[in-house]
């Protein structure tokens, strides 16, 4: 396996632009319906039908649009995620309110099986089922991410929900691995006006503002908007690390013409982040033995930084057509800019630090800017029919997206103290002054365009057995260049799904599922030419069931999925800096459990566990920092009595991790778990106070060993006063 500590993050000894990096590698760029059919659908009493007016009919329309907004979850179609053939797991915005998740990494802690590597203080990667999250999308439709890494910590105070579908996905994204999807649901306008405001204050002098308004325009509820806004600010336990972050969003929704509705948004996000670490801790001697460095302990100086701005928008248009059918086109555009200082300290002589003097580490200085903007166009019919006497459900689609991204660098002055051997570690953050930097050159030019047609059916053969068919065809286009790498690359594929369900009883159902794996590939091979797409298959089958008067949902699947030609790292480097990847085959076999529900009146729960088997280049060794085991368990709770308080506790437990530094030596993280728990009272009817507690048991903890890791965060607190109107 390729070291984790290296003279270089394993992508570049660059960073990945903030394009590259977040939303500029081929990844689907597709759309899943987030408006059935059936939340458009005219009043189903015919009296009512033939006597409503335009406008009430356009009320009923808009209405019930906003009431019953739910996302089509894997296939693009509209089906619960009991009928759904895959595993699904939904973190609901109140779920993320009660637990304090106002960062997208918090917040998918909350979901079974996913695994959020923080491996440097600015870029993290989302894993499932052993393999990184390479697809995600924005109310279905998907960001391009081939490399699954996120820049920033990203807010979520603007979405309703996260959605996470785990396993292959074809049909929903064109193209994919057996990770699975995030799904990012919009907040929308509500029927009522209604408003909050929150006020937090936590550790490390955090101050965080929060403002959510929904109100109706008009009389009849026909148009409605939205506008949400957070504001956070605050240090970090990390020395000198400091992150700053404004986020915005509104959306306006209506009705356009007698059967039509449409909506259009915008949101913009500015973070900025001092102090930051490009790659992270070296914890091996030279003697073999392994390092505990204190918690806050990081190789930055006090001059790095990391600033970026996202800026989205988007349109939607949905007409229907009759009772059963529907129409829907949407545009989204993205744009994001970043600008960086930093500095990468490693293991210069690759064999690990004195265990005497702490020397060791090298320096590696750089300085670059990027800008990025992608378009993404899709039209898509869906609705139902009848066929054998019973109703049948089927959408067909096609998009068409395209992505352009430049990065430049600065050379820092190469007589700086930055380059070369570096104090004994941990050094002050103040030691190393800042080099001087050259003007911006270009290094990098991508461009990217994705072509999809897709389609699916549901098909209902008895009263209890239903099958799900459906295909994508995806072409796909990149050009240009980074640095001396010049390529014009197409490469088309079609992938089939298909999936069974059986009704056993009306609360336990069963079934099966096949998925197309097709992910093209950014990485380069030793002639510095980009690797063939990853080509493969997923199989899950499972059994889903609801208890206690459907109030409890629980899913255990089996899944295997085979990748083929899988980007794995060499441990070499090209002239340019760049790691040098090879293709292999690597098998993940596993088995999932999930329940999801409320137990009693006042108590809800969410229990997940993932146990997993890895096979590839190094036999079970493939991808040791991928944990064979993980658990997450969550339980909230209003006081019997007492509805005015509640309480809830939270918290994940993974099994040991490992991996080999650039010294050859093996990092180890012992098996730990982190929990976590909040308090809140209503203290009058519109208003509340929350106590949120993280890592209640201080636990220290290695956060990933995936490229190189850091300490996870001690104990820490977040008081917050929430106002409702």
């Amino acid at each position: 396996m390729r070291s984790t500590r290296s003279s270089r993050p394993a992508n570049s000894r660059r960073p990945a632009s903030r394009f590259l990096a977040n939303a500029s590698l081929p990844l689907a760029i597709a759309l899943a319906l987030s408006l059935p059919a059936a939340a458009l659908a005219a009043p189903q009493d015919a009296t009512a039908e033939a006597t409503a007016t335009p406008t009430e009919l356009d009320t009923v329309m808009v209405v019930a649009q906003r009431a019953n907004r739910v996302s089509n979850g894997a296939t693009n179609l509209d089906l619960d995620i009991k009928d759904t053939p895959q595993s699904i797991s939904v973190v609901s915005g109140e779920l993320m309110a009660k637990f304090g998740a106002t960062s997208v990494n918090e917040a998918l802690r909350l979901a079974t099986g996913v695994r959020v590597d923080e491996w440097e203080t600015n870029r993290t990667s989302y894993g499932a089922r052993g393999f990184d999250i390479l697809n995600t999308q924005i109310d279905g439709v998907g960001m391009p991410n081939s490399w699954g890494i996120a820049t920033g910590a990203m807010d979520t105070f603007g979405y309703e929900k996260v959605e996470v579908i785990r396993g292959a996905n074809g049909l929903l994204t064109g193209v994919g691995n057996a990770a699975g999807t995030i799904n990012y649901v919009r907040k929308r306008p509500t029927n009522e006006a209604e408003g909050r405001l929150g006020l937090g204050y936590g550790s490390w002098d955090t101050l965080r503002a929060e403002a959510d308004y929904s109100t109706p325009f008009t009389d009849d509820g026909t148009w409605a908007g939205r506008i949400v806004a957070a504001h956070e600010d605050g240090g970090s336990w990390l020395e000198a690390n400091e992150n700053r972050r404004d986020y915005v969003y509104g959306v306006v929704d209506g009705q356009g013409g007698e059967n039509g509705t449409l909506a259009f948004g915008y949101s913009y996000q500015q973070a900025d982040s001092d102090g930051i670490m490009w790659g992270a801790l070296v914890f091996m001697n030279s003697d073999g033995t392994q390092n505990e460095w204190p918690r806050g302990a990081t190789t930055t100086q006090d001059w790095t930084y990391w600033d970026t701005t996202d800026q989205t928008a988007f349109a939607e248009y949905t007409h229907q057509l009759g009772a059963d059918w529907q129409l829907k086109a949407s545009y989204n555009y993205r744009r994001a800019e970043g600008d960086e200082r930093m500095f990468y300290a490693y293991d210069g002589l690759a064999t690990g630090l004195d265990p005497d003097t702490g020397l060791g580490l090298s320096g590696f200085p750089w300085g670059g800017n990027d800008e990025s903007s992608a378009h993404l166009g899709a039209v898509t019919v869906d609705g139902r029919f009848e066929l054998f006497g019973r109703e049948q459900q089927a959408m067909l689609g096609a998009s068409l997206s395209r992505a352009e991204s430049d990065s430049w660098e600065r050379a820092a002055d190469f007589s700086s103290p930055a380059w070369g051997p570096l104090p004994p570690f941990p050094y002050p953050t103040d030691a190393i002054p800042e080099p001087a930097w050259g003007d911006p050159s270009l290094y990098s030019v991508l461009n990217q365009r994705l072509k999809r047609v897709f389609g699916a059916t549901r098909i209902s053969l008895s009263e209890r057995f239903n099958a799900i068919v459906g295909a994508n065809y995806a072409q796909y286009r990149r050009h240009g260049h980074s640095y001396g790498l010049t390529f014009d690359q197409t490469t088309s594929h079609t992938s089939p799904y298909a999936g069974l369900t059986f009704d056993f009883t009306g609360n336990v159902l069963g079934y099966v599922s096949y998925s197309d794996i097709y992910q093209p590939q950014d990485q380069v091979d030793e002639n510095d030419r980009y690797l063939d797409p990853s080509k493969g298959v997923n199989y899950e089958a499972g059994i889903k069931a609801e208890w206690l008067d459907q109030r409890l949902l629980t899913t255990l699947a089996v899944f295997r999925a085979d990748q083929q030609g899988l980007a794995t790292p060499t441990g070499q480097y090209n002239q340019y800096g760049q790691t040098i990847y090879a293709p292999v085959d690597v098998e993940s076999t596993g088995i999932e459990l999930e329940a999801v529900g409320r137990l009693s009146e006042n108590l809800d729960v969410v229990l997940g566990y993932t146990a997993l088997k890895m096979d590839g280049l190094n036999g079970e060794d493939t991808y040791p920092w991928v944990p064979r085991r993980s658990a997450n368990l969550v339980l909230s709770a209003r006081a019997p009595g007492y509805a005015a308080l509640s309480y809830g506790i939270g918290g994940r437990w993974q099994s040991a991790i490992s991996n080999t530094e650039s010294s050859g030596f093996t990092v180890r993280q012992d098996s730990y778990a982190v929990l976590n728990g909040f308090m809140a009272w209503d203290f009058v009817d519109n208003a509340s106070v929350r106590l949120n507690v993280n890592n209640l048991f201080n636990e220290k903890y290695i956060s990933t060993l995936r490229y190189s890791g850091f300490y996870g965060a001690p104990a820490n607190y977040t008081v917050t006063l929430d106002w409702r109107f």
